[in-house]
């Protein structure tokens, strides 16, 4: 994942920089950034019960395979200056549908390879190596790497893909137990059973639909709109892209240090959602900065922040969900969690044709922080803090099942 992940900060300098390339325009990117996103929603809830249905590691792997073909498309397409807008809307839906079985196994495969009180540790290094290689290394080359060739960037990112596939074939994670898995259940029931499970809990569906409406604010304009800003306004190099995104892989990886060393908070849930509260808030800094060190500083903000809070996330689901449903939960919670991303794209590029990419983005970071913050106030929110649930949450035990919460009816973040 080390390697694959510096290809992926590679992909995000060199993807923007191509699509502004052929249409120096917000629109363009954001019909890039939906044409991924699509398919990745509508085919996350399969992807869950697959994870949870057949061995992880091949379904990593397959998932990998996709994206890897994909990517490697796109930098041929580059080298020989035939690639156009229409392509790379193609292939970034392929690489979103390669996410969409990805990101559910990933996450329900950690607690197969790692004893239960170690997941909290596990989970930091997960949270190191990611920005450290995603955040700081990828982007780092990949703004030097697109000022050499743009496909050259993309051919490189596409190999990482092999080195990731060769690591997960090493793997060795324990099974599920039989009865864990049972035979001739259909698909749907399947589904059903994840969103039963969630849906009992406000810990989890609160935390689900706060992301979900904190994402449609933030992550279109932040996605969309730093690299146009970078681009028109502070520096105009891939260079300086990089150097942002990198710093925010500093952030990130001081917050994995610092609450890897610490350990799980008592009051979790509150931590939680004070860290990313302040995170989604730090998105306003890229519409006040002026100058590239200004939006390198909330980038360092954000991600350390929001590093913070998804490690505790992480652990949290990893200790308190039984492992024969963790991938449907996670495929729930990725589900949820960037349902709304595709407006959230169509949305930023009218809204800063209306408002201008400043004032979106600072608009965006303020009504996130918001909605985040009045999540944590939903009645019961803050109970999992106070129930034996908590106690698991800190000292690991294994194979309860979880409290089951009086209230009616969380990469959540």
């Amino acid at each position: 994942m080390t390697v694959s992940l510096i290809g992926d900060g590679i992909f995000l300098i060199a993807l923007a920089w191509q699509v502004y390339e052929l249409s120096d325009s917000a629109t363009a990117l954001s019909l890039v950034g939906l044409a991924m996103t699509i398919p990745t929603v509508v085919f996350l809830l399969i992807g869950g019960v697959v994870s949870d249905r057949f061995d992880r590691r091949r379904v990593l792997i397959a998932a990998d395979v996709v994206r890897g073909l994909a990517v490697a498309a796109m930098g041929l397409l580059s080298l020989n200056h035939q690639i156009e807008l229409w392509h790379i809307m193609v292939l970034a839906a392929f690489y979103g549908g390669g996410t969409a079985f990805f990101g559910p196994a990933f996450d329900a495969i950690v607690p197969d390879l790692v004893a239960t009180d170690l997941l909290h540790q596990a989970n930091s290094v997960d949270q190191f190596v990611r920005p450290a290689a995603w955040r700081l290394l990828g982007p780092a080359i990949g703004g030097l790497l697109v000022t050499w060739s743009v496909g050259g960037a993309f051919l490189i990112d596409a190999a990482t893909f092999a080195v990731s596939i060769g690591a997960i074939l090493a793997m060795h994670p324990h099974p599920l137990e039989p009865q864990e898995n049972p035979v001739g259940v259909s698909a749907l029931a399947d589904m059903r059973e994840g969103f039963r499970f969630v849906r009992q809990r406000v810990w989890l569906w609160g935390t689900l639909v706060a992301a979900a409406f904190a994402y449609l604010l933030f992550i279109g304009p932040q996605e969309v709109l730093l690299p146009l800003l970078v681009k028109h306004e502070l520096g105009g190099s891939a260079a300086y892209l990089g150097a942002i995104l990198a710093m925010g892989g500093l952030g990130a990886i001081g917050a994995a240090l610092i609450v890897g060393h610490r350990g799980a908070p008592r009051r979790f849930m509150t931590f939680m959602y004070m860290a990313w509260t302040c995170s989604t808030l730090a998105v306003a800094g890229y519409g006040l900065a002026h100058a590239p060190w200004q939006a390198m500083l909330a980038c360092f903000l954000f991600n350390g922040l929001e590093t913070a809070g998804t490690i505790v996330w992480a652990t949290t689901k990893q200790r308190l969900v039984p492992r024969h449903l963790l991938g449907r939960v996670s495929s729930l919670d990725w589900f949820v969690s960037i349902g709304l991303l595709p407006l959230s794209f169509a949305l930023t590029a009218p809204v800063a044709a209306l408002i201008g990419a400043r004032a979106t983005l600072i608009g965006a970071g303020v009504l996130g922080a918001v909605v985040t913050l009045s999540f944590l106030f939903l009645p019961g929110m803050r109970e999992i803090e106070r129930t034996d649930d908590a106690a698991q949450v800190e000292q690991g035990s294994p194979g309860s099942e979880p409290f089951v919460l009086p209230h009616p009816a969380d990469t959540a973040r």
